[in-house]
């Protein structure tokens, strides 16, 4: 067995549930947790999908020579939520950059302490923006701060999503620590990496 596949064991050994007698038995917490990120992905599609559909009114208002309200809010808005609520899914699913070429050449032991190292320091950061952001979040309601187009949207809105977003970052950040301080290894570990 090659470091590559003991480390892609390793990563499976994250999410790989326990047989209880001759059933697979994935604990309660990894199930509410996985449908948590997956469900934040599926609103963050429903996110992406509005801002096509408001851009394609824009395309067919300038077409048929109608004109459609607030749309470039409303698709800014949409990227928005949809970029901010993808990234825990994103990150558990190993698509974010990582510059892990000085990990690759280190063993196991190593280079988990090194994961749980940037994993803490991911989580810190991950939290403060959490904060800023609901903070920011609870004052635009407190002051009804709106848009400027010709629809005034409540500027909470689009912000409630992206400080959701960052705080289910922080919450997979977190489960991944958790998992790595139990031994294993991160599971995004392999999938960034091309095979040789």
């Amino acid at each position: 067995m090659n470091e590559q596949s003991v480390m892609q064991h390793a990563a499976h050994a994250e999410t790989a549930p326990e047989r209880a007698g001759g059933r697979i038995a994935i604990p309660l917490y990894r199930r509410v947790l996985d449908r948590f990120y997956s469900g934040c992905f599926v609103v963050s599609m429903a996110a992406l999908a509005l801002m096509g559909v408001a851009v394609l009114l824009q395309i067919g208002g300038r077409l048929l020579g109608f004109s459609v309200p607030s749309v470039p809010e409303i698709a800014g808005f949409s990227m928005a939520a949809s970029s901010f609520l993808a990234l825990a899914h994103t990150f558990r699913e190993g698509g974010h950059v990582r510059v892990s070429l000085l990990l690759a050449g280190l063993g196991d032991k190593r280079r988990l302490g090194f994961e749980r190292f940037a994993l803490a320091v991911a989580l810190l950061l991950s939290l403060m923006f959490a904060f800023y952001l609901v903070g920011m979040t609870i004052e635009s309601y407190e002051f009804n701060d709106a848009s400027d187009g010709v629809i005034a949207i409540p500027l909470w809105i689009p912000q409630s999503f992206v400080a959701a977003g960052v705080i289910a970052l922080s919450i997979a950040i977190a489960d991944v620590l958790i998992e790595s301080w139990r031994g294993h290894m991160p599971g995004y570990v392999g999938k960034e990496e091309l095979p040789h």
